[in-house]
């Protein structure tokens, strides 16, 4: 039954716009492949986005899906398409049968018209789409009963600076003709989803040429477009959004796993154990020591030994080496819903660690970078060139992510375990690249488009021993990463 939110009468311009629509796909259904070969170039590459946006054996609806080409490049285990053209269905339907079509509106689409085993999605892809469509928030707001918690919206639509010269291609028969269609900003959509109850995780541009031009094309798209400013010329936009979350604590409280890399920190073990506060159901603190000069494993083991408190600990020792290699050794060994890392050299205080556990439980954020420069900070804690560096290394990774964070090399990040999994199975599109851990972490997040959030903390002087870090070696190796990175996610 549909809510009386949602089943409110068309006006008269919206039924004979959509029936103006309706009439044209129908009428030019038969070209419509000979137009995908026309225009080749564009059309594969969206499909690049979505199938890097989407991994295999998603189960993904799209709006408006045409012949299909697009939902089957993404592989997906249940794949629904849903088009209001029967004509253009019937065409899909023979060139995808291992796939399911529905000649439906998606502005009266209800969750009945597709049967209860095809929902909810992990994906509703909207390719193209927005143009056609009479009214954007109401199609919007259909949408939300097929959603689930972790549902990726994606929304994909031309740039509205570039209505002219696609109205000049379609004259001079390079371009499909069009029906009438209305041309959205970046901003008009994020506030469409806004108002209708999604929050937008990230926006980006793609394509500057269209077309084919051998040796050209490539080179411009690749290295040419997703460059500051001239990103705001390219043809392509798309925007990635998820539900919004209640703002409510979860009914069931989820139990964490504090992992704590620990190398020649052998003063701050205890002390790390006995100001951490109860985090969730249940808290368990798991050390991975890694070749440590001092007495650090021993610590370890002692406090292991005797400890009576509310805690479930764990002690681990490293075969290999670094931060990175210690946080998956200790996240392999997790059990909690929820997985944080906390420094052994306690800068950043176990005390503020309740905050990050509040934000995951409420479903404000799904990946929680801490941040040490909001708060105050003294000189011997950051020095000012360490601050300029991190505040440099921030503006890259912005730049890089599609979304801004302040602070990227704060030890302190905290996940789902299932995105863990999830983001440890995709590993292998970025490679082991990372002897640090942060931008591993940071850049699974985002090709899994996590909503990240960050959570300021109040960063201290270590009380005990000296940093680990060779700052200088340690910078190029990070700048080294970030390009690495710059390939792998913005010149790929």
């Amino acid at each position: 039954m549909d809510t009386p939110t949602l089943s409110l009468t068309k006006p008269s311009y919206r039924h004979d716009l959509s029936a103006q629509n309706h009439a044209h796909f129908e009428a030019v259904a038969p070209q419509l492949e000979g137009w995908q070969r026309r225009n080749r170039y564009y059309y594969r590459d969206i499909e690049r986005l979505h199938q890097f946006l989407i991994p295999p054996g998603a189960r993904v609806l799209e709006i408006g899906c045409g012949l299909g080409d697009l939902l089957a490049s993404v592989s997906p285990s249940v794949g629904v398409g849903i088009d209001f053209s029967e004509a253009v269905v019937g065409l899909a339907r023979q060139r995808h049968p291992h796939l399911q079509f529905y000649c439906l509106d998606a502005e009266t689409l209800t969750p009945e018209a597709l049967g209860p085993d095809q929902q909810p999605f992990d994906y509703i892809v909207l390719a193209g789409v927005l143009g056609y469509l009479s009214d954007v928030q109401t199609v919007l707001q259909r949408l939300a009963p097929l959603c689930h918690p972790r549902t990726r919206v994606i929304l994909s639509f031309h740039n509205y600076l570039w209505e002219p010269l696609l109205q000049l291609a379609e004259r001079v028969g390079q371009r499909r003709p069009q029906p009438p269609q209305s041309w959205l900003s970046t901003q008009d959509v994020i506030n469409l989803l806004e108002i209708t109850g999604f929050t937008v995780l990230k926006r980006g541009t793609r394509l500057l040429v269209p077309k084919r031009i051998p040796l050209l094309s490539d080179a411009i798209n690749r290295y040419l477009a997703p460059l500051p400013l001239v990103k705001h010329a390219c043809l392509t936009s798309y925007v990635i959004a998820r539900p919004a979350p209640l703002g409510l604590p979860s009914p069931v409280e989820p139990t964490c796993s504090v992992v704590i890399p620990a190398r020649n920190e052998a003063g701050n073990i205890r002390n790390a154990v006995a100001r951490l506060p109860q985090l969730g159901r249940h808290t368990e603190v798991i050390f991975v020591e890694g070749h440590s000069r001092d007495r650090t494993w021993a610590e370890i083991q002692a406090l292991v030994q005797d400890y009576q408190g509310p805690f479930t600990l764990k002690a681990i020792q490293q075969q290999g080496k670094g931060k990175a290699d210690a946080v998956r050794l200790g996240f392999s060994q997790a059990t909690g819903d929820v997985l944080m890392i906390l420094d052994a050299d306690l800068t950043v205080p176990p005390e503020d660690l309740p905050q990050f556990m509040a934000v995951m439980a409420s479903g404000r954020g799904e990946f929680i970078n801490g941040s040490r420069l909001v708060y105050p900070r003294s000189r011997t804690a950051m020095p000012w060139l360490n601050t300029l560096a991190n505040k440099i290394f921030a503006q890259i990774f912005s730049f890089l992510l599609e979304q801004p964070l302040k602070d990227t090399l704060c030890g302190t990040k905290v996940l789902w375990r299932d995105d863990y999994q999830r983001l440890a199975a995709g590993r292998a599109y970025f490679g082991d690249f990372d002897p640090f851990g942060d931008f591993d972490l940071l850049f699974g997040a985002a090709k899994l488009n996590l909503h990240i959030v960050e959570v300021p903390i109040r960063y201290q002087p270590r009380d005990y021993g000296e940093s680990n870090i060779a700052h200088f070696k340690e910078g190029l190796v990070l700048l080294r990463m970030c390009f690495y990175a710059c390939r792998k996610l913005k010149f790929r």
